[in-house]
C-alpha cells in the first residue's frame, strides 16, 4: 500500500513492485484497500468479504503475468531488467537498440569533432568500417541491421571470416577494422546495453609487415633525372622533401613558411604536430630540405595557398610516383609514404642517429612503431656487421683442414 502525503483516512492505493537484481520498479494496480484489511506480509487483503476475496485473486492474476513475463525473456535470453518487465506488463515494447544505429550515431559525433578530437582519415575509417558491417548483415543474414543482443562470440567469427574471404583484406586490415567494430561494442558494454563482450576468448593479432624504403643510390638516381615534365619534376622534390624530413603526405601538404623556426642550435628546424597524432614534430633541416623549400618560394599556388609546396592529392601524388619509378628504372612499388620509411632508414639510421632522436623527429608516441620503420632486424644490423668486418682483428682465419677433419672423426661420428 502506497499512501498519499496529504493521506487522512479512507482505502489506500494498492502498487505492484518489481524488483531484479536489488533494482525496483512499481505499477499501479488500479485498486486501493483500507490500511486495518491489509496484510503487510502477505501482500494481500485481510477481509473476509466478497469484495476481498475479489481483490486477492485480481492482485494474484498481476503477479502470474509478471511471472509469465519474466520466464519468456528467460526463454528468449534477453536482457532482464525491472523496467523491462513493467514496460512490457504495460504493454510497452521497448524497441531494442541496434548495432547500426550506435555505429552512425558514433559516426555522426566523430564527424563534429573532426578538427579537435578527431582526425578527417580517423572519420574516414570509421565510415569505412560501418559500411563493411552492414554489407556484411545483408550478406551474413540478409538484413540491414541487427539488435544488440544478437550480436555474440560466432557473430564477430562470422565478421572476421566475411573480411578476409569475401572483401579480401589482409590480416592487418582485417584486424583493423574488428578493432574499430570493438569500440563501438565498448560503447554498448558501458551503456549496459549488452550484458557479454562478444570479443572475449576471441584473439586477433597485427602481422609484422615488411617496410619498403629507397637506398642511397636509389635517391640519387630520382635527384638526378631529368623529368619529361614539369609536373612530374615537382612531384619528385616534393617526394625528396619528405625523405630527407620524414614528414608524412598531409603534413607536407599542410606545411606553412611559419612552421619553420631557428632551432636551439640557431639553424633551421620543421616545428609542427602530426595530424595523425597531433604528437609534436620537430625537426632539424638538412641542406636538402632546404634547398627544396627555397625552390618553391615564388610558385604562384604557394603564394595563392600560403603552403610551402603545390601538393597535390594522395592519389595523383602516388600515380606519379609509379611514373618516376619507371623513369628511373626502379622497380620497387613507390608510394608517397615510402620517403617517410627512407628517412627513418637510409637517411637516419644508417648514418648513426640514435633510434630515439629518429623517433622524436617522426612523431611517434611509441619508440616500437620506430623500430619497425628502421627495419631494425636487417638495415642497422647489417650496417652494424660491416663495421665488425672492416676492424682489422677479424682477418680471416686459416684452418688446418687436417686437423679439423681429425676433430670430426672422432667426435662427430654421428
Amino acid at each position: 500500500m502506497k499512501k498519499r502525503k496529504s493521506y487522512k483516512n479512507g482505502p489506500v492505493d494498492i502498487y505492484m513492485r518489481i524488483t531484479v537484481d536489488g533494482r525496483r520498479s512499481e505499477i499501479t494496480t488500479g485498486r486501493s484497500c483500507e490500511p486495518e484489511k491489509w496484510s503487510i506480509s502477505a501482500g494481500r487483503s485481510s477481509g473476509k468479504t466478497e469484495e476481498s476475496r475479489t481483490l486477492n485473486a485480481y492482485l494474484t492474476d498481476l503477479k502470474s503475468k509478471v511471472y509469465e513475463i519474466h520466464r519468456q525473456l528467460v526463454q528468449k535470453d534477453e536482457i532482464i531488467t525491472a523496467d523491462i518487465i513493467r514496460d512490457r506488463f504495460l504493454g510497452k515494447e521497448e524497441t531494442p537498440i541496434t548495432l547500426v544505429s550506435v555505429f552512425e550515431e558514433h559516426n555522426r559525433k566523430v564527424e563534429i569533432l573532426v578538427g579537435s578530437e578527431y582526425t578527417p582519415g580517423t572519420a574516414e575509417r570509421y565510415r569505412t568500417s560501418l559500411k563493411h558491417t552492414i554489407n556484411f548483415l545483408q550478406w551474413k543474414y540478409k538484413v540491414s541491421d541487427v539488435p544488440l543482443k544478437k550480436i555474440n562470440h560466432q557473430f564477430i567469427s562470422e565478421y572476421d571470416f566475411y573480411l578476409r574471404a569475401v572483401r579480401k583484406c589482409n590480416n592487418n586490415s582485417a584486424v583493423k577494422y574488428l578493432k574499430n567494430f570493438g569500440k563501438i561494442i565498448r560503447i554498448c558494454l558501458a551503456n549496459e546495453w549488452m550484458s557479454v563482450n562478444p570479443f572475449l576468448n576471441y584473439k586477433y593479432k597485427v602481422k609484422p609487415v615488411e617496410r619498403e624504403y629507397l637506398t642511397e643510390n636509389e635517391i640519387s638516381i630520382i635527384a638526378s633525372k631529368a623529368m619529361v615534365s614539369d609536373r612530374l619534376e615537382q612531384i619528385r622534390d616534393i617526394f625528396l622533401f619528405s625523405c630527407f624530413t620524414g614528414l608524412a603526405y598531409i603534413d607536407v601538404k599542410q606545411l606553412k613558411h611559419d612552421d619553420i623556426i631557428q632551432g636551439i642550435d640557431g639553424e633551421k628546424w620543421i616545428s609542427i604536430k602530426r595530424q595523425k597524432t597531433n604528437i609534436p614534430s620537430r625537426i632539424p633541416l638538412l641542406p636538402t630540405a632546404i634547398t627544396l623549400i627555397e625552390r618553391y618560394r615564388n610558385n604562384q599556388i604557394c603564394e595563392i595557398t600560403g603552403v610551402i609546396f603545390p601538393v597535390c592529392s594522395n592519389q595523383k601524388m602516388n600515380s606519379y610516383l609509379k611514373e618516376i619509378a619507371d623513369i628511373c628504372g626502379i622497380k620497387k612499388q613507390i608510394t608517397f609514404h615510402i620517403a617517410r620509411h627512407t628517412f627513418a632508414t637510409t637517411v637516419t639510421m644508417l648514418n648513426g642517429v640514435p633510434i630515439e632522436s629518429i623517433s622524436k623527429m617522426l612523431g611517434h608516441t611509441n619508440i616500437k612503431t620506430t623500430q619497425h620503420y628502421a627495419k631494425m632486424l636487417d638495415i642497422k644490423v647489417s650496417a652494424d656487421m660491416a663495421k665488425l668486418k672492416a676492424k682489422s682483428s677479424y682477418e680471416p682465419i686459416n684452418f688446418n683442414q687436417k686437423v679439423l677433419c681429425t676433430k670430426l672423426t672422432e667426435h662427430g661420428r654421428k
